[in-house]
């Protein structure tokens, strides 16, 4: 792995989920004289051990089962958890890291060790690691570098022997899936296996929503629940003080989940972090960012497209997450535990899904970018052009529709082409849903048009219950129809193959090879040749796709 490949994934990988800490670490570099007085100190002792160094930059000179298991100790060390305790933390491994590299060849590794573990509490690896580069002695810079390569790798390949927890019966596996038109040819792609046996009707898992988005239709009426999309009745619903989609819950629990994942950071003018984060807001701010939310909440409803809230709720709940995370024993804002074991993040679990390739409108951005300045300063750098573009195309890729029963009819039917119509997994079609969620293990899920499985959502809630179709073993693939499979009244085989085809390809890029469309093929097929869904190049190069 070269060292720019290196530093992608370690960016890909870490900054996901530091975004808290980014915050408040930029802050303090922004404000505070000292702080950056003392980062410029540390950088210039570190520069001028880099010139009294004779050291040869060929090798290391340090045997990888040494790195190894010096890596393991690091590994094991406690991690500071509050911003001022990971503040010093930072400056003092850098201190002792340069005063080890003075001390001559002998002292690399342990110099090392210290810059590496400065570089796990950094919230910009990829900054950090630049500075390094111009810094550290060479020797020592690239002990940093193979630690790094180590550990990143040992993340990658050890994610799916935690993911997803053992407790929900399946496992990802890569499977072979058949280029249309190309005989022999075939594109890898993952997907879920059970990994026990199941019955025809028995339940294979249930999974909570990250994030969820009403239908805008639906928005304000009080009809459902704003977080779980539970059916409620609008006289007993549950209305926050201050929100810009007139939001109802149906309990205060509800309420207060969606406050913390979300709510609070995007769409009210209560503090985003916890009491002891919270800083001080000046009244000009304050009306800065209730212009910015209420620009976004218009831009929502002219939209009436799901995705676009989704990436933001997505954003604010790693927020939400990493802030829990500085406070020493918090519930508050946890994630959702998707892994047996394993230091992952929310961000990990969706940079490795397949999305699709989708250009965001730029005022959309720039909306978003706006609303996230104004509740944390500093929050808006990131959500760049490419990154929100890969998190849309993620969310419209990989989302599903929650309905209940057999779906609503109320539903206006849309005006724009078929083709800009937005889809969602939804077998019963996107028409009969009242919101979208997404799904961190059933985005694995892979569509058929003879699907081994369905998603229900009978506990009348945002929580999918994936249901087999038939008896299925150990090792079986599990597939969802993400549109409407069923072969309607007065409709032809031909008719109905062509209708969900042409929804797949419009929703999804996707041309269907499943063993239905094979058997139905009168060779006259339309759409693309191959499933124009994509993953993330660092993704494909750490796991060899």
């Amino acid at each position: 792995m070269t060292k720019t490949t290196t530093m992608l994934t370690v960016a890909g990988i870490a900054v996901g989920g530091l975004v808290a800490y980014a915050i408040y670490f930029d802050y303090k570099r922004r404000t505070d004289a000292n702080f950056r007085k003392q980062l410029r100190k540390d950088k210039k002792r570190v520069a001028k051990s880099q010139a009294s160094s004779e050291v040869s930059a060929s090798a290391s000179g340090v045997d990888v089962d040494e790195l190894k298991h010096a890596l393991e100790t690091v590994k094991q060390e406690e991690v500071p958890t509050t911003p001022e305790e990971k503040e010093k933390y930072f400056m003092a491994q850098v201190g002792m890291g340069e005063q080890l590299c003075a001390k001559g060849p002998t002292f690399n590794l342990p110099a090392a060790l210290c810059f590496y573990r400065a570089l796990r509490v950094y919230p910009s690896p990829v900054e950090l690691i630049v500075i390094y580069e111009r810094t550290v002695p060479p020797p020592v810079f690239q002990i940093v570098m193979q630690l790094t390569n180590m550990d990143v790798k040992e993340r990658v390949e050890g994610y799916y022997d935690c993911f997803p927890p053992k407790v929900m019966n399946v496992a990802v596996k890569a499977i072979e899936v058949p280029v249309k038109g190309q005989l022999n040819t075939s594109t890898r792609k993952k997907t879920l296996v059970c990994t026990k046996d199941f019955e025809a009707g028995e339940l294979i898992y249930k999974e909570e929503a990250i994030v969820t988005a009403l239908d805008s239709d639906l928005q304000g009426k009080g009809t459902h629940c704003n977080h779980c999309l539970r059916s409620l009745d609008p006289s007993s619903a549950v209305r926050p003080e201050s929100d810009r989609l007139d939001s109802a819950y149906c309990s205060t629990e509800c309420l207060d989940k969606a406050k913390i994942h979300s709510q609070s950071l995007l769409f009210s003018l209560d503090s985003p972090l916890p009491a002891p984060l919270a800083p001080t807001i000046l009244p000009a701010a304050r009306e800065a960012r209730d212009k910015a939310q209420q620009a976004f909440a218009d831009y929502l409803k002219k939209r009436g497209r799901a995705a676009p809230q989704l990436v933001a709720r997505f954003i604010a709940r790693q927020v939400s997450a990493e802030t829990a995370k500085m406070i020493p024993g918090s519930v508050r804002g946890a994630e959702p535990v998707l892994t047996d074991g394993g230091d992952y993040t929310l961000y990990d679990h969706l940079e490795r899904l397949r999305y699709l390739e989708m250009t965001p409108p730029e005022e959309e951005t720039q909306i978003l970018r706006e609303v996230l300045q104004h509740a944390l300063p500093g929050l808006e750098q990131f959500v760049t052009e490419e990154r929100h573009a890969t998190y849309l195309g993620g969310m419209s890729y990989n989302a599903f529709g929650v309905y209940f029963g057999e779906g609503r009819d109320d539903k206006p039917e849309p005006t724009m082409r078929p083709e800009d119509i937005e889809k969602s997994r939804t077998p019963l079609g996107t028409q009969k849903q009242v919101g979208t969620g997404f799904y961190a293990v059933s985005s694995y899920l892979n569509h058929s048009c003879i699907p081994s499985a369905r998603p229900s959502f009978d506990g009348g809630t945002a929580e999918l219950h994936l249901i087999a179709n038939r008896p299925l073993k150990a090792g079986d693939e599990l597939t969802v129809a993400y549109v409407d499979v069923t072969q309607k009244e007065g409709e032809s085989i031909k008719e109905a193959r062509r209708r969900r085809r042409m929804e797949l390809v419009r929703g999804w890029r996707l041309p269907c090879t499943c063993e239905r469309c094979v058997q139905e093929s009168d060779g006259s097929d339309e759409g693309p040749a191959k499933d124009e869904s994509k993953v993330s190049d660092v993704v494909k190069r750490a796991e060899g796709m």
